[in-house]
């Protein structure tokens, strides 16, 4: 829950009461609960149209309380379900007009941490999620044209099946393309993670095949299990080393 400060002068660092906030107090108050969150991402999701925060005769911005609470429903569903902007756009709009409506479960949750079951880091929730999915609607729930599809597509970072449709995680898989993209890093950029991803699928089927190839039919039912903990156990991994090369910590 985000709070608005209750006192203190309108100077970038503080709102009156319950009155208009500058941009910098609103900085100051989500960053309470989003460590990482900018000036320039307010600006962006403003653009965006996920807030409309009103303007003084000589431009600055004024948010209100619900545009502050609005920002911190959009960073959390971004943080915690990768979803796109189109889709919380138009989430919150629906919950705004009292339809009651259920928080779309496109794609896999983030990582919960340390000591989460590994089922949670893999997105087995009791919420399924789309097994598959065909062209259109990938391009209406992550929002992104046609050509850059293709695009992504020619660089391997999104892989149609053979029926034409898409796995689930292409949408999870897109949404990150396209954030990564506002931030400078074009897909081009993005082959070598591509490519360090199917060396380590690669080395987790390695471990696994002779399980699959088992005789026994108890033994090659476990080889399922043991890929997604070895994935798991990948996937804290990678999240790590580049954590570490970075001299950071992700929330």
């Amino acid at each position: 829950m985000l709070h608005t400060p209750s006192g203190g002068a309108d100077n970038g660092t503080a709102a009156a009461g319950n009155g208009p906030m500058s941009i910098g107090a609103v900085l100051n108050v989500l960053r309470e609960e989003f460590p990482e969150v900018t000036i320039s991402k307010i600006r962006f999701l403003e653009s965006e149209g996920l807030i409309e925060p009103q303007r003084t005769a000589s431009g600055y911005r004024k948010f209100s309380r619900r545009d502050v609470e609005r920002l911190g429903h959009v960073l959390r569903m971004q943080r915690d379900h990768y979803l796109p902007l189109k889709v919380i756009r138009e989430h919150l709009d629906a919950l705004e007009r009292g339809e009651e409506v259920r928080l779309p479960s496109l794609g896999r949750s983030r990582d919960l941490g340390e000591g989460e079951p590994l089922g949670d880091l893999l997105g087995e929730t009791d919420t399924p999620s789309v097994a598959r999915i065909a062209r259109d609607e990938l391009l209406t729930a992550t929002g992104i044209s046609v050509e850059q599809l293709e695009e992504w597509e020619s660089y391997g970072l999104v892989v149609p099946l053979p029926e034409g449709v898409y796995d689930a995680e292409t949408i999870t898989v897109a949404t990150l393309v396209a954030e990564l993209g506002r931030h400078g890093i074009e897909p081009r950029h993005l082959r070598v993670m591509k490519a360090a991803a199917d060396r380590e699928a690669g080395l987790v089927d390695q471990v696994v095949a002779p399980l699959r190839l088992h005789r026994n039919p108890q033994t090659r039912a476990h080889a399922e299990a043991r890929t997604k903990e070895l994935a798991g156990l990948a996937v804290k991994l990678h999240a790590a080393l580049i954590q570490s090369a970075l001299g950071v910590r992700l929330p």
